[in-house]
């Protein structure tokens, strides 16, 4: 049984829940947006126009409540009515955005009924949500994704994840930190959780755990780097030491790719770690984050010797190192900030990140893929999206044609406007299959002066054999540019199969062929 599932969780079918808070979240917004509408008389095409917004938006109602009767059927139509009829709600909330004359705070009387049909349905057993009023509090605290969050740290008065970030001097400190220094940690971490939202966000779902969370910790752990290491051996987005990541199914796989850099495995991982730590201490967050970091058997002997202690208790919070101490304030701060950015003026990045795949019609690399994409949409470019996504390839990894990658629609139609012919095509082969040994001029070559042909005569020294033992973080494809290999040719020599070209730290590699 999950640790945490709410009502609403139950009564809102899935993706709808989501969807609902998003709608009731760009509703609430608008209204904030639009000034009070002028008391004139509108035209009667105006009022035409607002009469149908009206008829729709209680069309789109009852669809929706109709797929909740099916859903409590168990009639699987209901999920996709309940999305149409959500999607159908969106699309009025933006045409009343738009029409002169239409009342927002008229359409919110939807989403309060629709709401408080949730609360009558689980009378007593509900978070209470209230609907948004402008100037009365901060929306994101009162949509049905953000009520669950607060509800798991707040719940039995034991986790009230406002009070801690309002009053506890350690996480407000922490709400500073990445407001000020680590900013950019903050922001980079958001943009890279967005691509790979649809990867990790469904195991915490299903787990009742919040998504608020789930970015807390890996804002902390690795601002969203897949392949983030530390210097114990911690890696992936959420840092799984060796043996741990082993105890939750990650690891090398049939290829040897090692599974804690999969967001997907490493999400699923990281809910079944934290609900094992929970379960262990008394459904405490804040011990659990401490645990996450700081060891699980150092907060299993903690918390056993200082019982109905919280991880703020002097005695019990100056048994876990520094680092600890630092670790689990960072974490509630970076979570809060998700929830409530508008309080701090704050404002996340937001980028399109509609997945789709991607096959590649020419053999590229990353970096190659990084250069063409160029960065039109983002400040840094694509390059951490597409190894996020596909984190089984290192950026300099030449990938077959036909490989079909992880990517963005944005993504995909740059890769078939920039990425297959033309000048920027052409200019990031170029680039990527530069090899610096070649500007090296040997004493005693005659060449004619800016001959490329003899500076490469020049410079092109006799064929040799070899061997050389790979270095940790090194692909074939870097081994090859750095000994004047092929790479296909050296991994061919070597029995190293495609496309993934897997090697390993200490693998002994034979160097025919190449230029020593």
């Amino acid at each position: 049984m999950p640790f945490f599932s709410s009502p609403l969780s139950r009564n809102f079918p899935g993706r709808s829940s989501v969807r609902f808070a998003r709608t009731l979240a760009s509703l609430a917004l608008v209204s904030i947006a639009c000034t009070a509408f002028d008391a004139e008389a509108i035209s009667r095409r105006d009022q035409a126009a607002v009469d149908a917004l009206v008829e729709r938006m209680t069309a789109a109602e009852e669809k929706y409540l109709d797929a909740i009767v099916k859903l409590g059927n168990a009639d699987p139509a209901g999920t996709e009515q309940a999305n149409e009829a959500l999607e159908d709600m969106e699309d009025v909330v933006q045409a009343c955005s738009e029409q002169r004359g239409c009342s927002m705070p008229s359409m919110m009387v939807t989403f309060k009924r629709l709401l408080k049909q949730s609360a009558d349905a689980e009378a007593g057993d509900l978070v209470v949500v209230e609907a948004y009023e402008p100037g009365h509090g901060n929306l994101l605290h009162d949509v049905p994704e953000a009520a669950r969050a607060a509800a798991l740290l707040a719940s039995d008065d034991r986790h009230q994840f406002d009070r801690m970030v309002r009053y506890n001097p350690a996480v407000q400190e922490g709400i500073r930190r990445w407001l000020t220094d680590m900013r950019d940690d903050l922001m980079t971490s958001h943009e890279n959780y967005q691509y790979m939202r649809h990867l990790m966000w469904p195991h915490y779902e299903r787990a009742g755990l919040p998504e608020a969370l789930l970015f807390g910790i890996m804002a902390k752990e690795s601002n969203g780097r897949v392949h983030s290491t530390s210097r114990a051996g911690a890696a992936g987005p959420m840092q799984f030491m060796y043996a741990t990541g082993k105890r939750f199914g990650l690891g090398e796989d049939s290829t040897g790719f090692d599974t804690r850099y999969d967001p997907y495995a490493a999400s699923g991982a990281s809910v079944a770690y934290l609900n094992e730590r929970l379960r262990e201490l008394n459904n405490d967050i804040e011990m659990a984050l401490a645990a996450y970091n700081g060891g699980e058997g150092r907060a299993r002997r903690i918390h056993r010797e200082n019982p109905g202690q919280s991880f703020w208790n002097e005695g019990l919070y100056h048994q876990f190192p520094p680092e600890t101490r630092d670790y689990v304030p960072m974490v509630i701060a970076a979570a809060w900030l998700f929830l409530h950015p508008d309080e701090y003026g704050l404002s996340l990045p937001r980028v399109d990140v509609k997945p789709t795949a991607l096959r590649l019609e020419q053999p590229a690399s990353i970096y190659q893929l990084t250069i063409c994409l160029g960065n039109r949409g983002v400040r840094d470019g694509y390059m951490r999206a597409l190894r996020n996504l596909n984190p089984r390839y290192q950026a300099d990894d030449v990938i077959p044609a036909g490989t079909i990658l992880s990517a963005t629609t944005r993504i995909a139609g740059l890769y078939r406007r920039h990425c297959l012919d033309g000048r920027r095509a052409e200019l990031a082969r170029t680039l990527v299959a530069s090899d610096p040994t070649a500007a090296i001029v040997r004493a005693g070559a005659a060449s004619p002066a800016g001959s490329a042909a003899g500076t490469a005569a020049a410079v092109a020294p006799p064929r040799q054999t070899g061997s050389y033992k790979v270095q940790r973080g090194e692909t074939i494809t870097s081994i090859a540019r750095k000994f004047g290999c092929n790479a296909r040719e050296l991994a061919a020599a070597n029995g190293i199969r495609a496309p993934r070209f897997t090697i390993r730290p200490g693998q002994t590699i034979e160097l025919s062929g190449c230029r020593l």
